[in-house]
């Protein structure tokens, strides 16, 4: 049964972002500037959490450039127009990581690896328990469940509602806006995210402690202990 959250969270002090399907469309290989639309919400989630002090970064695979299919300055022309358009919200995103490898590469920085996680922790100094993933991808819910970080959201932009029904992790149902796992469920599914959002702009309001949360039990992940931005965990 949904019922409305009430619990108080603390704020992250960092929030790890897909892009393609969570930030933005999500489009086959985009390598034009001009192809970069942002999702509906999202600027404004983003914006409701750097106002709230929330550092915000980017973590994408763009195996695209592995495969041959655009390149490595492609990609940083996208990134590029991502930042204009954020900009025209007052957003800026405090850095970016990227893993340009394909899925047998073997690399250490195609998520799920930690990679990308433990070059932004060691540049930044961001703290485990203080940083919130969001992504529409089982991937990004492996990689911020398998990093430690405080709080991973799956949207279901994108590809997130397959990834919702391959993880067959419950999903907002009637005006709810966000999920939120039992405790036993994700004690027992730790594939699972610690919330599932109907978008960025629902998921940056669950983080910020707000009430579209929708969950028959109390918070079901660990609370953002530890604010501080001077110690990587």
């Amino acid at each position: 049964m949904n019922r409305a959250s009430t619990t108080t969270r603390a704020i992250p002090g960092a929030v790890l972002l897909d892009r393609d399907g969570t930030v933005i469309e999500d489009r086959h290989y985009l390598s034009d500037p001009s192809g970069v639309t942002l999702l509906p919400g999202a600027a404004r989630g983003l914006a409701a959490l750097a106002a709230a002090g929330a550092r915000l970064f980017l973590v994408t695979n763009q195996s695209g450039i592995g495969r041959g299919y655009f390149t490595e300055a492609d990609l940083h022309a996208c990134n590029a127009r991502l930042g204009e358009l954020l900009g025209e919200h007052g957003v800026a995103l405090a850095d970016t990581a990227f893993c340009p490898h394909g899925p047998d590469d073997g690399c250490a920085c195609r998520k799920p690896a930690p990679g990308m996680w433990l070059a932004l922790r060691d540049r930044h100094g961001l703290c485990a328990a203080a940083t919130a993933m969001v992504g529409d991808k089982r991937e990004d819910v492996a990689f911020g469940r398998g990093a430690g970080l405080g709080r991973v959201v799956l949207v279901l932009t994108g590809k997130g509602q397959a990834a919702a029904q391959a993880l067959g992790v419950p999903v907002p149902e009637g005006d709810a806006a966000v999920r939120e796992p039992a405790p036993a469920e994700l004690a027992a599914r730790p594939d699972w995210p610690h919330a599932v959002a109907r978008d960025l702009a629902a998921a940056a309001e669950w983080l910020l402690g707000g009430t579209a949360a929708a969950s028959g039990a109390s918070p079901s992940g660990p609370s953002f202990t530890d604010l501080s931005r001077s110690e990587p965990s």
